[in-house]
């Protein structure tokens, strides 16, 4: 309690200072004219500093427009035409003793055409890259999973695993709110979630310090929003068919008032679809062969996926705003799975036979509150944000295990029967404030405090039903309690000359963990205090050109389940198991990127990581047998050296071309299974190139390729792979739009490899239900008068680490 009083006190501080400081306000006006077009058909929307809608002019016949009586602050002119925006400013700042000149806006209009402004699909803002979702036909009828395994500079290994222009261990969040698992649970959550909810996933590979210092990235994914006046809202579904079928459902309504705004949304998703698995895992002593496992692993599994949020913003005065919103999860999936495998012995014949039949029945459920207050302090755009949050998380699972074992020479046969019932809890408490200060000389201030504490609770029981009779497993049950408190203070300073802008930031994180593992009563106890600088540094060469230098360190803690040493038996051969031992891994990052006109960009980085959290299979003996054990180990150091490029290019007036590259080198040094690697690691990369092209009459159509070389990650090596997809959309004038995608035409993005261990070889290939064909149709109604709702959540940082 003493480290909350005193990130309090300091907090308070720097409110009282910087409230005391406030600047007296006066009135200003902004005018500006619409030079072509029909003027009168336009409407002209103020914007304020959080872009949330101050005012809507008309402008008369001559386009001219003007607003009266505005404080000085931020502001942003947008301006639309039935519904379509035609034009944004840029930030204008009106200030004292300031008078701007007339805005002069020149659009191009055609009698009878609306002119729409359509975001680029890549762009980068605040030092983010960002994939604008909605925009990409290919996304079409695809889950969030999807989406993201085939954004530019993701990769997905083959136990889901998601990495970041090379570099893993991200955090992952859901609207700035990190999701609650990692691996293959996180894979099955986003699985459940329809691209036709998402507007864009931001890539943050450099966060600074106001973010919590979670994760060596950030991939943040925005579910869509309604920015309108009015009631408006849009309802979309869609259907498609690869192996299985696949369905998407989403509805949303928003009504904004000058006081009150206030949104609800729901989705469903019922999606089909398989993972095969085909492997070889040869173990080895000295250079002789010794066994081996010939497995072919296939799961099929069913997604009923529910997806509710409601909430409320209301503006008490021009001061104040108070917030709340509620949101709701279920996500509930069928596994059906069968795994034969044929024993080799040292002479390379087969000794013995295996089948495994499972079944597992699952059932995920978040319930989240939030509760908000914004005060504004001044009229320059300073702010106290307030954010409280409640979640819970709640998984049961239901599993059955089945195992046929077949002795060559003996002609035994042997059943084994297990069933599994495991249950869990977690409950996330989570208090942040955050002061926005900003001075009229183009310093700003950005502090902030924060407090969560976070305890689950995961109980697992098996059972031996090969006699007939249910006995409990005492080898395979466990009882795993995780508490977590975590207390963070953070602070900004940054400046803004004529061409040359500076922030630089320190945060502090104290950090207090407990895990109790019931069965064995064994008790890991950890506590640590960790600073986290950041800093960006901007200069603009030209009025195209900017140069900007970024830098950061950030820490990956393990996920509560990485922790768990409770061993879970996949198949006679294979168990998975948390490790008690891992410790946390830092890392710092370095940026350097160049933009020319917002549109190219070139981004040189290197990062380097302490004690990299590792997924692993590795060899181990158990019972005199050699199995593998998926699990968790801390590799001594990760290095990362790479160029990202991103090139548009404007083919012809109807062709426009999005193409990425990045090229990089990972170098790994550790030591796991008696395997020591010393900077091991290759140079590799990834191409991808998004074709869009307008055919006219409303029609649009999209391909999209996509090429990475073979990738050597500690112990791992991935080979090269290729997808193209297709796809076309109408536009209606009834403000619906109807899509056609065909993703993986040719069925050639599925992931092939090898592990390699002085012991242990082993060669896999997976194989998903990616090649898929989907229509899809959006109906949008409601008014068009824009206005933005606020965004708000303040747990960022704990909802990443629940699964392993």
């Amino acid at each position: 309690m003493i480290r909350i009083f005193s990130l309090l006190l300091i907090w308070l501080l720097i409110f009282f200072s910087s409230t005391f400081s406030a600047q007296t306000t006066q009135n200003y006006s902004l005018s500006g004219n619409i030079s072509s077009g029909k003027a009168e058909q336009m409407e002209i929307n103020l914007l304020d500093a959080n872009n949330q809608l101050i005012k809507t002019e008309i402008p008369d016949p001559n386009g001219k427009f003007s607003f009266n009586d505005l404080k000085g602050g931020i502001y942003q002119v947008k301006i639309s035409k039935n519904g379509s925006e035609l034009y944004q400013s840029d930030r204008i700042s009106l200030s004292e003793n300031t008078t701007l000149p007339a805005i002069d806006v020149n659009i191009k209009s055609i009698e009878g055409v609306t002119i729409t402004k359509t975001k680029p699909l890549i762009e980068r803002q605040d030092g983010k890259m960002i994939m604008n979702v909605e925009n990409s036909i290919a996304s079409t009828g695809n889950s969030a999973f999807e989406v993201l395994e085939k954004a530019p500079g993701v990769n997905i290994d083959n136990n889901d695993n998601i990495s970041l222009r090379g570099k893993g261990n991200l955090l992952i969040q859901i609207d700035g709110k990190n999701t609650p698992m990692t691996g293959s649970d996180l894979a099955n959550y986003l699985k459940g979630i329809p691209s036709s909810t998402i507007e864009k996933i931001e890539f943050i590979t450099n966060p600074s310090s106001k973010y919590d210092a979670a994760g060596s990235s950030i991939i943040n994914i925005r579910l869509k929003k309604e920015q309108r006046k009015g009631t408006n809202g849009s309802i979309s579904t869609s259907l498609g068919s690869g192996k299985y079928i696949k369905n998407n459902n989403s509805f949303s309504i928003n009504h904004r008032t000058k006081k009150l705004n206030i949104f609800g949304n729901y989705s469903f998703a019922y999606r089909e679809a398989y993972n095969g698995l085909v492997l070889d895992r040869n173990f080895y002593e000295g250079n002789n062969f010794i066994k081996a496992y010939i497995q072919d692993n296939y799961l099929k599994f069913k997604f009923n996926n529910h997806i509710a949020k409601a909430g409320m913003d209301y503006y008490l005065n021009d001061k104040n705003v108070l917030g709340f919103s509620v949101g709701f999860v279920s996500n509930k999936f069928n596994l059906n799975g069968n795994n034969s495998n044929t024993t080799l012995g040292s002479n390379y014949l087969p000794e013995s036979t295996f089948n495994t039949q499972n079944t597992s029945n699952d059932n995920w459920t978040n319930v989240s509150v939030n509760l908000n207050h914004k005060y504004t302090l001044d009229s320059l755009g300073s702010e106290i944000s307030t954010d409280f949050d409640y979640i819970n998380y709640s998984n049961s699972s239901l599993q059955n295990f089945n195992t046929k074992t077949h002795d060559i020479a003996s002609g035994q046969d042997n059943l084994d029967i297990q069933r599994g019932d495991l249950n869990g809890k977690l409950n996330i408490y989570s208090l942040k404030s955050d002061l926005t200060k900003n001075f009229k000389n183009e310093w700003k201030l950005e502090s902030g405090i924060k407090t969560s504490f976070v305890k689950t609770d995961n109980d697992q029981k098996f059972f031996n039903e090969s006699s007939g009779v249910s006995i409990p497993d005492v080898t395979k049950t466990n009882h795993f309690i995780y508490e977590e408190n975590i207390n963070a203070v953070y602070g900004n300073v940054s400046k803004k000359w004529d061409k040359f802008k500076a922030t630089a930031g320190l945060r502090v994180e104290n950090t207090n963990v407990k895990g109790t593992q019931l069965a064995t009563n064994q008790v890991n106890k950890r506590n640590y205090t960790q600073l986290f600088p950041s800093a960006v540094f901007a200069y603009d060469l030209t009025e195209k050109s900017n140069l900007e230098i970024n830098l950061s360190r950030r820490i990956t803690r393990p996920s509560y389940n990485q922790l768990n040493p409770f061993k879970l038996y996949l198949d006679p051969t294979t168990f998975r198991a948390g490790n008690p031992d891992l410790n946390p891994q830092t890392t710092m990052n370095y940026e350097l990127t160049y933009s020319l006109s917002n549109k190219y960009f070139a981004t040189l980085s290197y990062s380097r990581t302490s004690d990299n959290i590792t997924d692993i299979i590795k060899p181990v003996i158990e019972d005199g047998q050699n199995v593998t054990v998926q699990t968790f180990e801390n590799l001594n150091s990760a290095s990362y050296f790479g160029v990202y490029l991103i090139a548009p290019v404007k083919v012809t007036k109807w062709w426009d071309m999005n193409n990425s590259a990045n090229f990089y080198y990972g170098s790994y040094t550790g030591n796991v299974s008696g395997t020591q690697i010393n900077n091991k690691g290759n140079f590799t990369f990834n191409i991808n190139s998004i074709n869009s092209f307008k055919l006219g009459n409303g029609f649009t159509a999209e391909v999209t390729g996509n090429y990475k070389a073979r990738e050597v990650y500690a112990y791992l090596n991935m080979s090269p792979n290729w997808y193209l997809n297709i796809g076309a959309q109408k536009k209606f004038k009834n403000n619906s739009i109807l899509k056609f995608s065909f993703t993986d035409v040719f069925f050639t993005s599925n992931i092939k490899g090898q592990t390699i261990y002085n012991n242990y070889l082993e060669n896999f290939a997976v194989k998903r239900d990616t090649r898929v064909v989907t229509l899809s149709y959006t109906y949008n109604f409601g008014s068009s008068k824009n206005g933005q709702p606020r965004k708000t959540g303040g747990a960022e940082d704990l909802k990443q680490r629940v699964g392993s």
